[in-house]
């Protein structure tokens, strides 16, 4: 008999596992009295967000964090029993990301996830850097793709943002990018777009990988609201997750509608934030409010642009989103609660009952029962939960693949390489119904057409570039 526990809302929930394989009987709460830290498991209200969520833009990607700790091996990590309702809905195991103010690991919980059309999830992986290791990110790859081409680098951005008026108030700026044709790189300006409701436009962008730059042309995503459901990232104790037999089921929900309002994006370490890291402090770290990178020249934030299109008949709504950020920066006790016990601590009092905007998390129960949140939820059979689970080995598996063919000793080392390298791609696990299955309400725009590429754009190269082509390196 194997003890699987399972955070849940404050305590601990002991799964028990009868024989061999998943059968599963009801969950028993444990009912000792200790708190989830005390147990070797906390509940975190802040902390990296998913990237196969919400995946960062970067006009100029750089390598990842090196950091001199080996990641554990990847968890165990069981699928909850209540999903989003939907035909492209699945779920996307988590993954350990660096926290270097804990001096730690935390584990980045797996999302039920509504896949963009079209695409298909390349997971994100920890390479060897030499004594080191480092991130290398996920993407949504086109779900069509033969072969993946590792690109040189791009030369360093000239986007600047719009130079001529909106056709309309429903238009929105799209960053221009870098794109190879015909052996070299030539630029392609920026446009303007129609923004619809439901879904948001990620524009081309690449993503630094081993072999060189993966370009990943735009396209539509779900709209923030419509993706599905993220779990809260926890932080294990050693000990708790070295225990033989141990697995873990996310039951934290992260509130969407309050989710944007407290958004930061940390490109250097390939993820947007969310939560409490206002103080003046994190923006020395690398972190960005999600305002202030969208304007910064540094990228573009789909999840902020499509906020101010939706704010756009109200011309204070900027102002106000930075004073709001101005003012939780000043006040401490302005901001969200960073773990799930303070949250729960600090909702207790009775004048802030009613203040949902710092209520971060609540149990999926909770939340599967809110009348405000747009995502329906079924239950999970054993039968399907098995799939589920199964299907989260194979991206595992995928995962190692992928690192394989990246940081392979066989494959030669081209760091300065000046021509393209294309490996073939083996299909992921997760990729989405195509678009003839997925019904009106889930199939995506019609493409926006970008202008014509501009030849005479002049390449520079990038400036204060660190160190990059690392991993794999003896």
């Amino acid at each position: 008999m194997n003890v699987r526990y399972v955070p849940q809302w404050g305590v601990v929930t002991a799964l028990v596992m009868l024989g061999t394989g998943l059968g599963w009987e009801r969950a028993a709460t444990a009912q000792d009295g200790r708190t989830d830290d005390e147990q070797g498991v906390e509940v975190l209200t802040r902390g990296p967000v998913h990237e196969a969520f919400a995946g960062t833009v970067t006009f100029d990607p750089e390598p990842g964090i090196d950091i001199r700790r080996a990641p554990p091996d990847p968890i165990e990590e069981l699928p909850p029993d209540q999903r989003p309702d939907g035909v492209n809905v699945d779920w996307i195991p988590g993954y350990w990301a660096w926290d270097d103010e804990r001096d730690d690991f935390v584990w980045v919980s797996g999302v039920w996830r509504a896949l963009p059309p079209g695409r298909e999830w390349v997971p994100g992986y920890w390479g060897r850097s030499g004594p080191e290791y480092q991130w290398i990110p996920g993407y949504w790859a086109d779900a069509q793709r033969d072969d993946v081409e590792y690109l040189p680098e791009p030369p360093a951005t000239v986007e600047v943002g719009p130079n001529v008026s909106p056709p309309s108030a429903n238009h929105a700026w799209v960053p221009g990018s870098w794109v190879w044709y015909q052996g070299r790189y030539t630029w392609r300006p920026g446009y303007w777009v129609i923004m619809r409701t439901e879904w948001d436009w990620i524009p081309a962008h690449y993503v630094w990988a081993p072999r060189g730059y993966v370009f990943v042309d735009g396209y539509w995503d779900y709209s923030v609201e419509r993706r599905g459901v993220l779990f809260a990232p926890v932080y294990f104790k050693l000990s708790v997750y070295a225990r033989r037999g141990f697995a873990y089921s996310p039951a934290t929900v992260i509130n969407l509608s309050a989710f944007s309002d407290h958004l930061f994006v940390r490109p250097r370490y390939h993820h947007y934030y969310f939560g409490d890291y206002y103080a003046p402090s994190y923006r020395e770290s690398g972190f960005h409010a999600s305002f202030s990178f969208h304007s910064s020249r540094q990228g573009y934030d789909p999840i902020y642009a499509h906020q101010r299109w939706q704010h756009r008949q109200d011309p204070e709504w900027g102002r106000r989103v930075e004073a709001n950020f101005s003012y939780r920066r000043d006040n401490e006790d302005a901001r969200p609660r960073r773990t799930l016990v303070a949250q729960v601590s600090y909702s207790k009092n009775e004048a802030r009952r009613g203040d949902r905007s710092l209520t971060l998390a609540s149990s999926v129960e909770q939340y599967s029962r809110d009348k405000d949140n747009r995502v329906r939820f079924r239950s999970v059979d054993k039968e399907e939960r098995q799939q589920v689970a199964q299907r989260g080995k194979e991206v595992q598996r995928f995962r190692a693949e992928r690192q394989r063919v990246e940081t392979g000793a066989s494959l030669e080392r081209t760091p300065n390489r000046a021509e393209p390298l294309r490996l073939k791609a083996r299909r992921s696990p997760i990729a989405a119904k195509p678009a003839e299955q997925l019904g009106q309400d889930n199939s995506p725009p019609t493409r926006p057409e970008p202008p014509p590429l501009d030849p005479k754009v002049e390449r520079k190269p990038r400036k204060n570039v660190e160190k990059r082509e690392r991993v794999g390196r003896p």
